[in-house]
Protein backbone atom coordinates (compact mmCIF):
# COMPACT_ATOMS: atom_id res chain seq x y z
CA UNK A 1 0.00 0.00 0.00
CA UNK A 2 1.57 3.25 -1.05
CA UNK A 3 2.11 5.82 1.55
CA UNK A 4 -0.16 8.71 -0.62
CA UNK A 5 -3.06 6.13 -0.97
CA UNK A 6 -6.48 7.85 0.02
CA UNK A 7 -8.52 6.35 2.24
CA UNK A 8 -12.05 7.15 3.48
CA UNK A 9 -12.84 7.66 7.30
CA UNK A 10 -14.53 4.26 7.13
CA UNK A 11 -11.32 2.61 5.98
CA UNK A 12 -9.38 5.06 8.57
CA UNK A 13 -12.18 3.80 12.19
CA UNK A 14 -11.27 0.27 10.35
CA UNK A 15 -7.73 0.60 10.66
CA UNK A 16 -7.39 2.07 13.99
CA UNK A 17 -10.47 -0.18 15.14
CA UNK A 18 -12.60 3.10 16.53
CA UNK A 19 -16.03 4.73 15.37
CA UNK A 20 -16.25 6.64 12.17
CA UNK A 21 -17.45 9.38 14.74
CA UNK A 22 -14.16 9.34 16.76
CA UNK A 23 -12.18 9.80 13.05
CA UNK A 24 -14.31 13.01 12.53
CA UNK A 25 -13.04 14.43 15.42
CA UNK A 26 -9.34 13.47 15.27
CA UNK A 27 -9.85 15.53 12.25
CA UNK A 28 -11.79 18.33 13.79
CA UNK A 29 -8.90 18.67 16.87
CA UNK A 30 -6.05 18.73 14.24
CA UNK A 31 -5.01 15.20 15.27
CA UNK A 32 -5.01 13.90 11.87
CA UNK A 33 -4.70 15.32 8.81
CA UNK A 34 -7.29 15.02 5.45
CA UNK A 35 -8.49 16.69 2.55
CA UNK A 36 -11.61 17.06 0.76
CA UNK A 37 -12.23 15.17 -2.37
CA UNK A 38 -15.93 17.39 -3.21
CA UNK A 39 -18.35 16.52 -0.29
CA UNK A 40 -15.93 13.52 0.76
CA UNK A 41 -13.55 13.44 3.05
CA UNK A 42 -9.59 11.51 2.45
CA UNK A 43 -6.98 10.95 4.83
CA UNK A 44 -3.30 9.57 3.12
CA UNK A 45 -2.37 6.99 4.73
CA UNK A 46 0.88 8.26 5.76
CA UNK A 47 -0.98 10.72 8.16
CA UNK A 48 -2.77 7.83 9.42
CA UNK A 49 0.77 6.47 10.22
CA UNK A 50 1.61 9.56 11.52
CA UNK A 51 -0.96 10.00 13.50
CA UNK A 52 0.15 6.33 15.13
CA UNK A 53 3.88 7.36 16.12
CA UNK A 54 2.77 11.12 17.59
CA UNK A 55 0.25 9.21 19.50
CA UNK A 56 3.18 6.97 20.86
CA UNK A 57 4.77 9.44 22.76
CA UNK A 58 5.00 10.26 26.48
CA UNK A 59 2.70 12.60 28.14
CA UNK A 60 3.26 15.17 31.49
CA UNK A 61 0.89 15.01 34.11
CA UNK A 62 -0.91 18.47 33.13
CA UNK A 63 -1.72 16.91 29.55
CA UNK A 64 -5.27 15.55 29.57
CA UNK A 65 -6.50 12.89 26.89
CA UNK A 66 -10.11 12.88 26.20
CA UNK A 67 -9.96 9.38 25.74
CA UNK A 68 -8.26 8.68 28.93
CA UNK A 69 -5.26 6.56 27.05
CA UNK A 70 -1.73 7.11 28.25
CA UNK A 71 0.22 6.41 25.12
CA UNK A 72 3.87 5.86 25.13
CA UNK A 73 7.04 5.30 23.32
CA UNK A 74 10.15 3.47 24.36
CA UNK A 75 9.54 3.93 28.45
CA UNK A 76 13.54 3.05 29.21
CA UNK A 77 14.69 6.27 30.64
CA UNK A 78 10.92 7.99 30.95
CA UNK A 79 8.05 7.44 33.54
CA UNK A 80 4.63 6.72 32.10
CA UNK A 81 2.29 9.50 34.58
CA UNK A 82 -1.17 8.48 35.55
CA UNK A 83 -2.74 12.01 36.71
CA UNK A 84 -6.24 10.42 36.40
CA UNK A 85 -5.91 7.65 38.80
CA UNK A 86 -7.56 4.31 38.49
CA UNK A 87 -6.31 1.02 36.54
CA UNK A 88 -3.77 1.36 33.83
CA UNK A 89 -3.28 -1.58 31.22
CA UNK A 90 0.08 -1.56 28.75
CA UNK A 91 -0.23 -3.20 25.63
CA UNK A 92 -1.24 -2.66 21.89
CA UNK A 93 -3.76 -5.66 20.98
CA UNK A 94 -7.50 -4.25 19.86
CA UNK A 95 -8.59 -6.74 22.97
CA UNK A 96 -7.02 -4.63 25.30
CA UNK A 97 -8.92 -1.32 24.42
CA UNK A 98 -12.37 -3.39 24.21
CA UNK A 99 -11.27 -4.57 27.78
CA UNK A 100 -10.71 -0.99 29.38
CA UNK A 101 -14.08 -0.14 27.86
CA UNK A 102 -15.67 -3.47 29.91
CA UNK A 103 -14.07 -2.53 33.06
CA UNK A 104 -15.43 0.98 32.89
CA UNK A 105 -18.85 0.01 32.36
CA UNK A 106 -18.55 -2.75 35.18
CA UNK A 107 -20.18 -2.21 38.33
CA UNK A 108 -17.07 -3.06 40.35
CA UNK A 109 -14.96 -1.26 37.82
CA UNK A 110 -12.79 1.85 37.73
CA UNK A 111 -11.59 4.31 35.27
CA UNK A 112 -9.06 1.72 32.95
CA UNK A 113 -6.72 3.90 31.42
CA UNK A 114 -4.21 2.11 28.67
CA UNK A 115 -0.75 2.70 28.22
CA UNK A 116 0.62 1.28 24.13
CA UNK A 117 4.16 -0.21 24.98
CA UNK A 118 5.88 -3.40 23.79
CA UNK A 119 5.81 -6.34 26.38
CA UNK A 120 9.51 -6.16 27.80
CA UNK A 121 8.51 -2.51 28.74
CA UNK A 122 5.56 -3.19 29.69
CA UNK A 123 7.04 -5.42 32.72
CA UNK A 124 9.36 -2.68 34.07
CA UNK A 125 6.61 -0.54 34.53
CA UNK A 126 4.36 -3.44 36.41
CA UNK A 127 7.80 -3.81 38.26
CA UNK A 128 7.98 -0.08 39.26
CA UNK A 129 4.34 0.21 40.00
CA UNK A 130 3.42 2.83 37.19
CA UNK A 131 0.79 0.05 35.89
CA UNK A 132 -1.68 -2.10 37.06
CA UNK A 133 -1.98 -4.81 34.35
CA UNK A 134 1.05 -5.21 31.97
CA UNK A 135 0.51 -7.78 28.88
CA UNK A 136 3.17 -9.74 27.19
CA UNK A 137 4.29 -12.77 24.62
CA UNK A 138 7.82 -13.07 24.90
CA UNK A 139 9.18 -16.10 23.86
CA UNK A 140 12.01 -17.52 25.71
CA UNK A 141 14.60 -19.48 23.01
CA UNK A 142 16.10 -21.80 25.55
CA UNK A 143 12.96 -23.05 27.29
CA UNK A 144 10.26 -22.48 24.43
CA UNK A 145 8.21 -20.83 26.96
CA UNK A 146 5.72 -17.58 26.69
CA UNK A 147 6.82 -14.95 29.59
CA UNK A 148 7.09 -16.77 32.44
CA UNK A 149 10.95 -16.62 32.29
CA UNK A 150 10.84 -13.13 31.29
CA UNK A 151 8.22 -12.26 34.89
CA UNK A 152 10.66 -14.25 37.12
CA UNK A 153 13.50 -12.04 35.53
CA UNK A 154 11.79 -8.39 35.50
CA UNK A 155 9.76 -8.64 38.62
CA UNK A 156 12.70 -10.21 41.41
CA UNK A 157 11.20 -10.66 44.42
CA UNK A 158 7.49 -9.92 43.30
CA UNK A 159 4.95 -12.85 43.27
CA UNK A 160 3.19 -12.37 40.09
CA UNK A 161 0.00 -13.89 38.49
CA UNK A 162 -0.50 -14.47 34.24
CA UNK A 163 -3.60 -14.40 32.88
CA UNK A 164 -4.54 -16.00 29.64
CA UNK A 165 -5.59 -13.39 27.19
CA UNK A 166 -5.13 -15.58 23.74
CA UNK A 167 -3.35 -17.11 21.74
CA UNK A 168 -2.28 -15.69 18.19
CA UNK A 169 -0.25 -16.73 15.04
CA UNK A 170 3.09 -14.51 14.21
CA UNK A 171 5.28 -14.70 11.32
CA UNK A 172 6.15 -13.02 8.17
CA UNK A 173 4.69 -10.02 6.88
CA UNK A 174 5.83 -10.31 3.02
CA UNK A 175 5.06 -8.93 -0.63
CA UNK A 176 1.70 -9.93 -2.36
CA UNK A 177 2.65 -13.58 -3.57
CA UNK A 178 5.87 -13.71 -1.48
CA UNK A 179 8.04 -13.09 -4.41
CA UNK A 180 11.46 -13.23 -2.85
CA UNK A 181 10.13 -16.79 -1.63
CA UNK A 182 10.64 -15.73 2.50
CA UNK A 183 9.95 -18.73 4.87
CA UNK A 184 12.32 -19.24 7.23
CA UNK A 185 14.27 -17.15 10.00
CA UNK A 186 17.65 -17.77 8.22
CA UNK A 187 16.27 -16.71 4.89
CA UNK A 188 16.51 -13.17 6.68
CA UNK A 189 20.45 -13.25 6.63
CA UNK A 190 19.93 -13.27 2.76
CA UNK A 191 21.90 -10.38 0.71
CA UNK A 192 18.46 -9.59 -1.13
CA UNK A 193 16.39 -9.62 2.04
CA UNK A 194 15.54 -6.11 3.74
CA UNK A 195 13.28 -6.04 6.65
CA UNK A 196 11.82 -3.65 8.80
CA UNK A 197 12.31 -4.15 12.68
CA UNK A 198 10.16 -3.70 15.54
CA UNK A 199 11.28 -1.31 18.22
CA UNK A 200 13.52 -2.94 21.25
CA UNK A 201 11.12 -4.53 23.92
CA UNK A 202 8.25 -5.67 21.24
CA UNK A 203 7.16 -8.94 21.66
CA UNK A 204 7.80 -9.40 18.05
CA UNK A 205 11.30 -7.74 18.16
CA UNK A 206 12.21 -10.79 21.39
CA UNK A 207 10.77 -13.48 19.05
CA UNK A 208 12.86 -12.02 16.02
CA UNK A 209 16.08 -11.75 18.13
CA UNK A 210 15.75 -15.07 19.97
CA UNK A 211 15.61 -17.07 17.02
CA UNK A 212 18.67 -14.91 15.67
CA UNK A 213 20.59 -15.94 18.67
CA UNK A 214 19.10 -19.68 18.26
CA UNK A 215 20.53 -19.30 14.50
CA UNK A 216 23.67 -17.80 15.34
CA UNK A 217 22.85 -14.66 13.07
CA UNK A 218 24.20 -11.52 13.94
CA UNK A 219 21.53 -8.66 13.80
CA UNK A 220 24.08 -6.04 12.67
CA UNK A 221 24.40 -8.65 9.12
CA UNK A 222 20.91 -8.28 8.71
CA UNK A 223 20.03 -5.13 5.94
CA UNK A 224 17.40 -2.86 8.00
CA UNK A 225 18.00 -4.58 10.96
CA UNK A 226 18.28 -0.91 12.83
CA UNK A 227 15.78 0.53 11.33
CA UNK A 228 12.94 0.24 13.87
CA UNK A 229 8.79 0.68 13.82
CA UNK A 230 6.61 1.03 16.39
CA UNK A 231 3.66 -0.72 15.53
CA UNK A 232 2.62 -3.83 13.19
CA UNK A 233 0.30 -2.05 11.43
CA UNK A 234 3.04 0.38 9.96
CA UNK A 235 5.58 -2.16 10.35
CA UNK A 236 3.30 -4.11 7.21
CA UNK A 237 2.39 -1.23 5.66
CA UNK A 238 6.19 -0.24 5.11
CA UNK A 239 6.26 -4.20 3.40
CA UNK A 240 3.11 -3.26 1.57
CA UNK A 241 4.41 -0.56 0.01
CA UNK A 242 8.00 -1.67 -1.11
CA UNK A 243 9.77 0.14 1.94
CA UNK A 244 11.09 -3.70 3.03
CA UNK A 245 10.90 -7.23 2.19
CA UNK A 246 9.79 -8.73 5.39
CA UNK A 247 8.68 -7.07 8.76
CA UNK A 248 7.50 -9.92 12.33
CA UNK A 249 4.04 -9.39 13.27
CA UNK A 250 0.72 -11.03 14.05
CA UNK A 251 -1.71 -12.59 11.30
CA UNK A 252 -4.56 -10.35 12.10
CA UNK A 253 -3.23 -7.05 11.04
CA UNK A 254 -1.60 -8.87 7.76
CA UNK A 255 -5.48 -8.50 6.74
CA UNK A 256 -6.06 -4.83 7.16
CA UNK A 257 -2.94 -4.47 4.53
CA UNK A 258 -4.33 -5.55 0.97
CA UNK A 259 -0.78 -5.61 -0.65
CA UNK A 260 0.98 -8.52 1.90
CA UNK A 261 0.43 -11.96 2.53
CA UNK A 262 1.19 -13.49 5.61
CA UNK A 263 3.69 -16.42 6.24
CA UNK A 264 2.85 -18.01 9.67
CA UNK A 265 5.66 -19.34 11.98
CA UNK A 266 4.68 -19.89 15.32
CA UNK A 267 1.67 -19.49 17.47
CA UNK A 268 2.55 -17.20 20.72
CA UNK A 269 0.67 -16.85 23.77
CA UNK A 270 -0.64 -13.33 24.63
CA UNK A 271 -1.30 -12.96 28.56
CA UNK A 272 -1.83 -10.42 31.33
CA UNK A 273 0.65 -10.29 34.13
CA UNK A 274 -0.80 -8.76 37.31
CA UNK A 275 0.52 -8.61 40.97
CA UNK A 276 -0.77 -11.31 42.99
CA UNK A 277 -0.86 -7.66 46.06
CA UNK A 278 -3.74 -6.24 43.38
CA UNK A 279 -5.12 -9.54 42.75
CA UNK A 280 -8.72 -8.47 45.13
CA UNK A 281 -8.63 -4.83 44.18
CA UNK A 282 -12.22 -3.80 42.38
CA UNK A 283 -10.57 -2.79 38.75
CA UNK A 284 -8.53 -6.34 38.89
CA UNK A 285 -11.70 -8.80 40.09
CA UNK A 286 -14.11 -6.50 37.32
CA UNK A 287 -11.28 -7.28 34.85
CA UNK A 288 -11.12 -11.27 35.58
CA UNK A 289 -15.13 -11.48 36.16
CA UNK A 290 -15.25 -9.80 32.32
CA UNK A 291 -12.62 -12.06 31.11
CA UNK A 292 -14.31 -15.35 32.11
CA UNK A 293 -17.69 -13.68 30.84
CA UNK A 294 -19.77 -15.42 27.61
CA UNK A 295 -20.52 -11.70 26.89
CA UNK A 296 -16.38 -10.20 26.58
CA UNK A 297 -15.77 -13.56 24.77
CA UNK A 298 -18.40 -13.49 21.83
CA UNK A 299 -16.92 -9.88 21.10
CA UNK A 300 -14.31 -11.76 19.42
CA UNK A 301 -15.69 -15.19 18.49
CA UNK A 302 -15.98 -13.84 14.36
CA UNK A 303 -13.12 -11.69 14.31
CA UNK A 304 -9.82 -13.36 12.69
CA UNK A 305 -7.04 -14.05 14.32
CA UNK A 306 -7.56 -14.83 17.99
CA UNK A 307 -8.17 -18.27 19.63
CA UNK A 308 -9.78 -17.69 23.37
CA UNK A 309 -10.26 -20.81 24.53
CA UNK A 310 -8.31 -20.51 27.52
CA UNK A 311 -9.19 -17.00 27.95
CA UNK A 312 -9.20 -15.78 32.00
CA UNK A 313 -7.58 -18.98 32.79
CA UNK A 314 -4.52 -18.50 35.18
CA UNK A 315 -1.56 -19.48 33.65
CA UNK A 316 0.86 -19.60 36.72
CA UNK A 317 1.80 -17.77 39.95
CA UNK A 318 5.18 -16.98 40.08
Amino acid sequence: MDKNTALTTQEVADMLKIAKNTVYELIKRGELNSYRVGRKVRIELKDVESYISNSKTIKEPNETDENNELPTGNTSSKVIHNPYGGLVICGQDLILDILSNYIKEHPKGAQALRAYIGSYNSLTELYYGNVQVATAHLWDGDTGEYNIPYVRRLLPGIPAVIIHLTYRMQGFYVAKGNPKNINTWSDLSRQDITIINREKGAGSRVLLDEHLRLLGIKGNTIKGYTRESHSHLTAASTVGRGGADVAVGYEKIASQVNSVDFIPLQKERYELVIKKEDMETPGIIAMLEILNSDKFKMEFKDIGGYEISEMGNVVAEI
